[in-house]
């Protein structure tokens, strides 16, 4: 199998120098100063994440960070060399960026599926990062029916022009429900009466063997870290694809669409 699960001891080491080279997006997509983010925030802006000067303390600073305790933007404290990486303006220890797509509360979107009579079919990321990976997987939802994509707000992929283009426009079309804590939304999807199905090589059960005609989120991790163990164990079924090769792993954008659409010939059999 693809993934493999982490726990709490996989930190960097400590002591270790940091590199804060990183590439730029796009000045369109970024929003420099304090001033310029309230104002955003203000006009009902949708941010992807904001990044501030760790030793921040002024008072339009604190304003700022009243501003953002009422939405669900991930914020960081970074040093001041972080924040010169993305722009040579004036930026006053504030960067915003700009998320090209709105997000969807995940209560709404799953009490709507069952008010609509639909069977919820989901996929939750956890620790995906990579752009190309990510756009893979959601244009492969929407290709298949997949209802909605749940992704955490802090851990995962940065939701911008790469990400759009990386799904051929997929994210214009596919709900995307970003959750601040994933253990709380897995246990919210449970009480909702999903079954959430994990990918995980350390499973002897086959992916074919579970049931996902019923209400069903399907839960991949990322290929060097797999899912979250904490995580894992919130899912109510682990399982794993089978593998005969010599190479152990599939790209997670592969074994991803291979699980949506065994849920996809399940229910089409069923129908």
């Amino acid at each position: 199998m693809f993934l493999r699960n982490r726990n709490e001891n996989n930190r960097p080491v400590a002591g270790a120098k940091k590199n804060y080279d990183t590439k730029r997006p796009p000045e369109k997509e970024m929003i420099f100063g304090i001033r310029a983010v309230i104002e955003a925030i203000d006009a009902g802006k949708v941010l992807d994440k904001v990044l501030l000067r760790r030793d921040m303390s002024s008072a339009i600073g604190r304003e700022l960070l009243l501003k953002l305790e009422g939405t669900n933007t991930p914020v960081q404290k970074v040093p001041i060399e972080k924040l010169n990486q993305f722009t040579d303006k004036n930026h006053q220890g504030a960067i915003a960026f700009l998320s090209p797509i709105e997000f969807y509360p995940l209560e709404s979107m799953v009490q709507s599926l069952y008010d609509e009579g639909k069977t919820p079919l989901l996929m939750l990321l956890d620790g995906v990062t990579d752009v190309r990976n990510f756009g893979a997987i959601a244009r492969t939802c929407v290709c298949a029916g997949v209802h909605a994509l749940i992704i955490g707000s802090r851990g995962g992929v940065a939701i911008n022009g790469d990400a759009v283009k990386a799904s051929a426009g997929a994210l214009h079309t596919l709900p995307i429900c970003k959750v601040e804590n994933m253990q709380n939304a897995l246990r919210y999807l449970q009480e909702s009466g999903l079954r959430i199905v994990a990918a995980t090589e350390h499973s002897n059960r086959n992916y074919t063997e579970v049931d996902m005609t019923v209400p069903t989120c399907i839960v991949m991790g990322s290929e060097e870290k797999g899912i979250y163990e904490e995580n894992l164990k919130l899912c109510t079924d682990q399982v794993r694809l089978p593998m005969t090769g010599v190479i152990e792993s599939l790209n997670v954008s592969v074994a991803a669409g291979i699980f949506i659409y065994e849920a996809v010939r399940q229910r089409h059999i069923n129908q």
